[in-house]
């Protein structure tokens, strides 16, 4: 089968294996229907296993047995480090597969360390990830910046030494007594922030297992962005301590930036679900790209969000607002698999240079651009969605 190509998109079907528009298109399946979605020929679509990268330990753990048991048909080649694999992160060739790579190849590794780090932004914490790196193929997606020319997803196979670490600094914390913008009453992880948990919930049961967890917890809450509709995660049990944040931008940013991703339509349809599940649900605008014409397409994006959210989604909402941020070697990476990508988030006119948290230079909006492109956003959510708190913005 072949599927033609999306107009201002890379071709991106490997082999004939799938196309972006057949991806997620439909309603979010009910928590009674059907098979688990990994099985699904949605799922096959989004990843087609040849290669599993793994160190040997990893592969040996009771997760890794799982993953490659999942995988039969996958060639398993052993490598000392999931960060030290120079065929997929030196390899400059691999720009040019860039969406092959991350539908193909998987990697597994044992997270080596396991600190929480202080946010105190989208999350109190940041919680040690599951994995890093994601299937899907977001043009400004910051992950690649540290892994090379290829973005395939790392899962962690020690999940049981994440998910004890976390209880223990729970534990440590108490409850929480003074009120945030990340939550009135429960300090929040981030569970994925560099990696997207509904799609790691294709590969294993990483996601599912923090969700559990978290359901133990009544004074911690996890949190994760995601951009994939999984109604895998609707079969589990979050009794409102896991929060959803689903990423939305305007339909027409998004099928020109995020690649491989569920369609900002369906992100926004899936809401009202995940609340039935026992999920808390915000929204990501995000990111906010500035080009002509951009404040008129989030207005309509607020105008749909307000017609077809029903009141229990907008009860309990909260929003982010997170400003396009970019970075040079990834803007040469682009310009190897989808250089019109870069013709909306490659503005030098617009940008400055600023070194991130970890040290790396990226470039962002210029700080008076910036600083009023936030105002026109808060704005346009008070005007067309007033019941979306912006709980912060950056």
């Amino acid at each position: 089968m072949h599927t033609p190509q999306t107009p201002g998109r890379p071709d991106e079907t490997p082999d004939g294996l799938f196309g972006l528009d057949e991806i997620s298109t439909g309603p979010a399946v009910p928590r009674s229907a059907g098979p688990l979605f990994r099985d699904s020929e949605q799922a096959r679509r989004m990843l087609s296993v040849r290669e599993i990268h793994a160190e040997p330990g990893s592969a040996a753990s009771p997760r890794g047995r799982q993953i490659l048991a999942r995988f039969p048909d996958a060639d398993v080649l052993p490598v000392s480090s999931h960060w030290r694999i120079p065929e997929l992160h030196g390899n400059e060739g691999n720009a040019e597969r860039w969406v092959r790579i991350k539908s193909t190849v998987l990697v597994l590794g044992e997270r080596k360390t396991l600190t929480v780090r202080a946010n105190g932004r989208s999350a109190d914490w940041i919680a040690p990830g599951a994995a890093n790196g994601c299937a899907m193929a977001c043009s400004y997606c910051y992950v690649p910046r540290r892994k090379g020319y290829a973005n395939p997803v790392t899962v962690f196979t020690n999940i049981d030494r994440i998910v004890a670490r976390l209880a223990r600094h729970v534990a440590s914390q108490g409850p929480k007594s003074v009120p945030n913008q990340c939550d009135p009453s429960a300090w929040v992880y981030d569970i994925g922030e560099n990696n997207d948990c509904s799609v790691d919930a294709l590969i294993s049961e990483n996601t599912a297992d923090l969700v559990h967890a978290f359901a133990r917890w009544p004074t911690a809450k996890a949190s994760f962005a995601t951009k994939f509709v999984n109604p895998d995660l609707l079969l589990l049990e979050p009794r409102g301590r896991t929060r959803i944040r689903f990423s939305v931008m305007p339909p027409d940013d998004s099928r020109l930036l995020d690649i491989r991703t569920s369609p900002v339509e369906q992100r926004i349809a899936a809401a009202a679900d995940f609340v039935e599940a026992g999920y808390e649900v915000h929204f990501n605008l995000s990111p906010v790209v500035i080009r002509p014409g951009w404040e008129d397409a989030w207005a309509r994006l607020l105008q749909q969000m307000d017609d077809v959210l029903p009141h229990a989604v907008k009860d309990q909402a909260g929003a982010e607002v997170i400003m396009l941020t970019h970075n040079r070697d990834l803007h040469d990476i682009n310009m190897a698999w989808h250089p019109r990508a870069e013709d909306a988030i490659w503005r030098p006119e617009l940008q400055q240079a600023k070194r991130s948290e970890n040290g790396s230079w990226n470039v962002r909006y210029r700080d008076g651009t910036k600083a009023a492109a936030v105002e026109t956003v808060r704005r346009l959510v008070h005007t067309h969605a007033p019941w979306l708190p912006i709980r912060y913005a950056f």
